[in-house]
Parts: C-alpha cells; structure tokens; sequence
C-alpha cells in the first residue's frame, strides 16, 4: 500500500472492487432470465446490450450533472439508481420491464463511472495519478473476475437471487462511500470561486487528449468489444476448442492485466504517460497479430497474454493524462464523459466491424483490421505531448548561495485547464514550460 495516497483514493479502490463483484453477479444470469420470460435469443441479447446502449447516450448528460453539482453528489446518486433499478428487476414479471429496468440502470452506471474518473483525478496527487488509476483499474478488473465466479453459484439458487445480491452489494457500497467521503475536504465540491471549466471544445485542441480519446476508442474495440464477441467465436471455428478454452483465454488476460496495471502505473508516474502508452498500444498490436496467425493453443493463449499485457500497461497513463490535463481545480464532466464514450463506441462498433470481416474474409484478417485501430491510437500516442507533472530546479546566477530560489511546476499551471482558462494567448505559451515560485502560503 502506497501511504502516500490519501485515504479517499482507497475508498474508490474499495468501492471499485464491491460494483464489478456486484456486476460480476447478474452476468451468467441475464440473458437467461430475459429468456424465461418466453423471448428468443435476439430479444434477450438486447437486454443486455440497451445498459451499455443507455450508457452511451447518458454519458454528455452526466458530464454536465458532474460539472454542475460536482462528483461526490452524482456518484452517490448513480450509485442508488443502479441499486434500485436491479433490486426492481429482480421482480420483474415481464421482459418489458426487465428490459426498462436494465436501461434505467445505464443511467445510473454512466453517473457514477464518469464522477468517479473525476473523483479520482481531483483526490490523487499529481505524481502519483498513474498509480491511483493502476489501482482502481485492478480492483475492478478484480472484483469482476470473482463477480460472475459468485454469479454462478446464484443462479443454481433461483434466477432472481444474483440480482437481489447485486442490489445489496450496491446499497451497502452506497452506505460506505458517503460515510467515508461526507466530511472529506477533499472530496467536497469544489466551489464557483475555486474552479475553473475546461470544455470539451477546449480540450479537443490538445494533442494528449485526443490520442487519449483513439486509445479509449481502441481498448473499447479491441478488448471489451472484439476480446469478448468474436474471440470466442474464433476458438471454436478455427481452434477448434470448446467454450472451456475460452474461459481459460480470458482468465490469462486478467491474470496478465493484472500483473502489470500497478508496474504501469508507477512507470508513468515515473517515466511518463507518453511512453507507458505507445509501448502498451504497440504491445497490444503485437498480440493481436500475433492472434490472427495462431492456430494451435499455445500460440493462442500466448497471443492473449501479450494483450493481457499491452492492456495493462497503458490503461493508467490514459486516466493520468486526463487528470494532468484537467488538473485537481478543475470542472470538466464533459471532457471525462467523451473519454468514456469512446470507449463505449468502441465496444459497439468494434464487434460489428470484426464479425463482418470475419464472415467475409477470414478471423485473420478481421483480427489484423482490430490490431490496425491499436496501432493507430499507439501513433496517435506517439504524436502526444508528455504531460507528467515535472519539478525544476533553477538557480539565480547573480545571488549569492543562500539566496538561490526554486522555481517549481505546480499542478495548477500545468493543467491544460488552467492555461486554457487563464491565458488568453495559449497558442503561444508551450505547454510544460510555465513554472512559478509558489508563495510562503504553499
């Protein structure tokens, strides 16, 4: 445990874990309850797909809930509205209002996803945003690894009990945040004379963050959309293997992601957000190469774990480069909602695109196209200004030794948001060189 990140930072990591259980738990469920309800295939996977759906067109609007109320608010409320949507559809008695419900749920997950990014950025310290993120990107990755292992239990139990059990968890998790964040200073909302607006138009003009925007539309394709719809499909057409090898796949994946989301972090921290980035994308091109010309199981499950890899290794520079570009003083719901959902995007489309290719052509040239979207977004990288908080030290030549001063890179000045909100001519100000010499009250 790192002792210097603030005690609210462990509260999300916590939380984190206790919502992908949670959602780990409905997993195995869901498509066989919306089928018990007399639907066909079809209308079941459209239960699961409208959350992600209602997501996706949530998303502006939450950005501007957490601009406008701040971020503690809006993820206690998406929190209850998640709860009180899945306790609901344990009770469904038609797939109507299953499907209803799950929707509302969309709403409250994309609230408390987006608010949660900036609760995170704004609590971290700057130099240590790369290994906050690593942590709550490994307590999810975790929670939902044991999630649906829970689920699976449940369902043998009755159909309704993992959703029951969903509902709890999310409920006790709600409890526990405002307890620990009610009197937190740090996770208070900032106030009309403390923070500043970064738009999404603002933003947009900034290199880092639109190769953070192709990553997050790359890992949606790549390793939530293509990882979870077509790879399956390719173990059992071209391998040749049963849904256990798939299981097996996946749980390497996690296992890889996992071993490296905290050494990922703490390099970029360390080394930089730019070069933890284009060497994870690249690492993920590789694999996914490397997968569209396996065609035994040893280079299979090799080729998973080098995504598995790449993955986690350039996961916590993205969440990083958002808080240096945001900065802890500033209001940018919008900015964080369009960095989810291009990853949402991705998730959609990228299982589109690689299943009419695979149907088409072959799954070697459908996961060579995928591997072409992360190569793009490791170039888009490569393009990136590095925006690692950085401390310099200058000297005045003309005093005398006792009289040196230090000249210090604050996290206020080097947030895109703050030049972008204080300086009028920030076209011509280079982005890392602003320092200033803080004052006796720092």
């Amino acid at each position: 445990m790192d002792s210097r990140l603030p005690r609210e930072v462990w509260v999300l990591v916590a939380a984190s874990f206790l919502i992908a259980i949670g959602f780990g738990l409905i997993g195995p469920a869901l498509p066989e309850f919306a089928q018990s309800f007399d639907v066909g295939i079809t209308a079941a996977a459209v239960v699961v797909s409208a959350f992600a759906f209602v997501r996706l067109l949530f998303a502006p609007v939450s950005g501007r809930l957490v601009s406008r109320f701040g971020e503690r608010p809006i993820y206690l409320w998406g929190l209850s509205i998640v709860a009180a949507s899945t306790v609901a559809a344990a009770f469904a008695t038609d797939y109507v209002q299953l499907l209803l419900l799950r929707a509302a749920g969309g709403v409250g997950s994309t609230m408390f996803t987006v608010s949660a990014m900036g609760l995170l950025i704004r609590i971290s310290p700057a130099d240590l945003r790369g290994r906050a993120a690593g942590l709550w990107s490994t307590s999810f990755l975790l929670g939902g690894i044991a999630g649906p292992l829970l689920g699976s239990a449940l369902v043998s139990v009755s159909l309704r009990a993992p959703f029951l059990a969903y509902g709890a968890a999310l409920v006790v998790t709600t409890a526990f945040v405002w307890w620990q964040l009610r009197d937190s200073a740090l996770a208070a909302p900032l106030s009309e004379t403390q923070a500043l607006e970064l738009t999404l138009r603002a933003a947009l003009r900034h290199p880092t963050y639109r190769a953070v925007l192709t990553a997050s539309l790359a890992s949606g394709w790549v390793v939530f959309g293509v990882r979870m719809s077509v790879v399956p499909l390719f173990v059992s057409s071209v391998l040749h293997r049963s849904a256990t090898v798939t299981g097996l796949s996946m749980a390497v994946f996690a296992a890889a992601n996992a071993a490296v989301l905290q050494l990922s972090g703490r390099f970029a921290d360390r080394r930089g957000r730019k070069p933890a980035a284009v060497a994870g994308l690249t690492v993920l091109t590789a694999g996914t190469l490397l997968m569209a010309v396996s065609h035994d199981l040893p280079l299979f499950l090799t080729a998973v774990a080098v995504t598995g890899v790449g993955c986690g290794s350039f996961t916590p520079s993205q969440s990083a480069a958002v808080g240096d570009i945001l900065g802890s003083t500033a209001r940018g719901g919008t900015v964080l909602a369009a960095y989810q959902m291009m990853s949402d995007v991705g998730a959609v489309i990228g299982p589109f695109v690689a299943g009419t290719l695979a149907e088409r052509f072959s799954y070697g040239v459908s996961l060579t196209v995928t591997a072409a979207v992360s190569a793009l977004a490791a170039a888009a990288w490569s393009l990136a200004e590095e925006t690692r908080p950085t401390t310099t030290l200058t000297t005045d030549a003309e005093t005398s030794n006792s009289a040196r001063t230090t000249t210090v890179a604050t996290d206020a000045e080097i947030s895109y948001a703050a030049r972008t909100t204080t300086v009028a001519t920030d076209a011509e100000v280079p982005y890392s060189a602003r320092t200033t010499t803080p004052s006796s009250s720092l």
